[in-house]
């Protein structure tokens, strides 16, 4: 888990992973060209969300390098509080299948739970590797939102919304 300052000093190698993740074809709500400073600055101005407890961030880094990423957003709506929302889960190109997605999501669930979180929701561009890998990590397809965000290029693409109850530690 990182602090708003760790996401603050770390934001160029961030940067590098969520242009990684672009160019490979994954919007996570960005369109090509999308540039280093573009993507370090968006994720500097996440620090805030951070600190203020809406956002926890878990990551990891071997060999001094960022190969993966994992959001949970927190409600602050009165009604919400027990749910929140799986966002930007990354793992860097050269990193993929070692099981960093995996291990990223696991470490987001347990850390949802310590916070009180018992409902996770998502989505994913339908169609994408990403559904068969949140279907195998447990989670239940609730349906498919057509012409739901655009992918790099600028197409329109459908999304598939995904939860996940939690058991509490």
């Amino acid at each position: 888990m990182l602090t708003g300052a760790q996401l603050h000093a770390l934001a160029d190698e961030f940067g590098d992973l969520l242009v990684d993740i672009v160019a490979g074809g994954n919007s996570l709500g960005f369109l090509a060209p999308f540039d280093h400073a573009e993507a370090a600055a968006w994720w500097r101005a996440r620090a805030a969300d951070v600190d203020a407890g809406r956002q926890l961030l878990l990551a990891v880094r071997q060999q001094g390098r960022l190969f993966g990423t994992v959001g949970v957003a927190l409600t602050d709506k009165p009604n919400g509080r027990h749910r929140a929302e799986i966002v930007k889960l990354m793992v860097h190109s050269a990193a993929r299948g070692l099981g960093l997605g995996r291990t990223l999501l696991a470490a987001a669930e347990r850390a949802a739970v310590t916070h009180g979180v018992t409902l996770l929701v998502l989505d994913t561009e339908t169609g994408s590797g990403a559904e068969g890998f949140y279907r195998a990590a447990g989670w239940t397809e609730v349906g498919t939102i057509p012409d739901f965000a655009a992918d790099p290029q600028g197409v329109l693409r459908p999304t598939t919304l995904f939860y996940k109850r939690l058991a509490r530690g």
